[in-house]
Formats: C-alpha cells, structure tokens, sequence
C-alpha cells in the first residue's frame, strides 16, 4: 500500500498518477484489448484517467465553480468508478489494476493532507473509530452479520461471506496478514436469500478505506 510521509512521497504518487493515466496521449491503446467477450468501453475509461489526472495535479482544492460532478475526485470516486461493456474493449484486469493503483495514490495523498490538518493523534483516533465499527459488525454471530435478501430474490453467499468476514476481522482484531488487493478483488457467488449486495460491498469499501489510511 502506498503511504505519503513526506514531499518525496507525494512526488512519487504524482507520478504513479501520470504514469497510469498516460495512454490519453498515446497513439496505442492504453491497455490491451479483449479478443473475445466484452472489456471496458475505451472511451469512458479514458475519459476518467484524463479527469482523474487533471484533478491530482490540480489539488483537492480545484474544485469547478459551477459544482459540476467532474469537479472532485478522490480515492472513493477511484473506487466507486464503473465502466459500460464493449466488444474490443479494455481488458478488465488490467484496468482494475491501474485504478487500484491509482486509488492508492489519491489515498495517500488525502491522508497527508489530513495529517497536517487535524495532527496525527485526531487522525489515528478517527481511522480507529471506523475499524472499531466494522469490527463490531464483522464479528456478529456467523449468518447474522449482514441483511438478508427475501427467499426469492439473489444475494451473496452467505458463508462465503463470513469466511472473509472472519479474515477482515482477524486483520483489524490482530494485524493478521490481508492486503488491500485480496479485499478489493473478492468476488462471492450468490444465493437465494444470501447477504444483501449493497450492505457487504459498502462494507468492503470501508475496509479499503482504514487500509489505505493507516498506510
């Protein structure tokens, strides 16, 4: 995970931006193309490279004055980022990776920022809160950790979910070994009247989120 100390650090994820965000001005496709099945439509995906480079070298500060969506970009819009489907379109994986990276990046960066606003010690204390929280929900009793979908609607498979539950919440309990990468790229079959979609990705997403902060 990528963590920002320093203005060393910040040059670093600087470049890491610009270097995955690079194939807007290139003659060459900016990452493979499927051959068979449906990948990211190209023009969406680098459209938002180009916007999320313009706003890590513009600062948090930019924001457009008329309030317009594309004004703020942050490691949670890097996150919560999706693509339409399209033959000869971008490979997914790769795609995914460079964001991740790039999430990485714009987390860092935010994180400094933080730091020198608040000072570590109110820092630490509200990435703790947070964990604390998804602690609490992640140790409930194994089948009760999150809402159900009704008996004829689809949802994640239960214990499957409560497998990961279980390592999520060793990571945050003990420091056990889990990488944001593992978190990110979890994927769960599903199940009539398994966990409900929504409640376990925002759950997810709030674990990236103490990751990237803690560093």
């Amino acid at each position: 995970m990528t963590t920002v100390n320093d203005d060393a650090d910040l040059n670093d994820a600087e470049a890491l931006v610009e270097r995955e965000t690079a194939g807007e001005v290139a003659p060459r496709p900016a990452f493979p193309l499927v051959t068979r099945g449906r990948g990211y439509e190209r023009t969406a995906v680098d459209a938002f490279l180009l916007r999320a480079r313009a706003a890590f070298e513009d600062g948090p500060d930019a924001a457009a004055a008329d309030g317009s969506e594309d004004a703020p970009v942050t490691a949670q819009t890097v996150r919560d980022v999706s693509f339409p489907l399209a033959r000869r379109g971008y490979a997914i994986a790769p795609v995914d990776a460079a964001l991740g990276r790039i999430e990485d990046a714009f987390a860092a960066r935010e994180r400094a920022e933080a730091l020198a606003t608040v000072g570590a010690g109110t820092w630490v204390a509200q990435q703790r809160e947070l964990a604390q929280e998804i602690l609490d929900r992640l140790t409930r009793p194994r089948r009760h950790r999150f809402e159900r979908a009704s008996v004829l609607r689809y949802g994640y498979r239960v214990d499957e979910v409560d497998m990961v539950a279980d390592k999520i919440a060793g990571y945050l309990a003990e420091g056990s070994n889990v990488t944001v990468e593992q978190v990110r790229s979890v994927a769960f079959r599903m199940q009539r009247g398994g966990y409900r979609e929504a409640q376990v990705d925002a759950v997810l997403d709030a674990v990236v989120e103490v990751m990237l902060a803690v560093g």
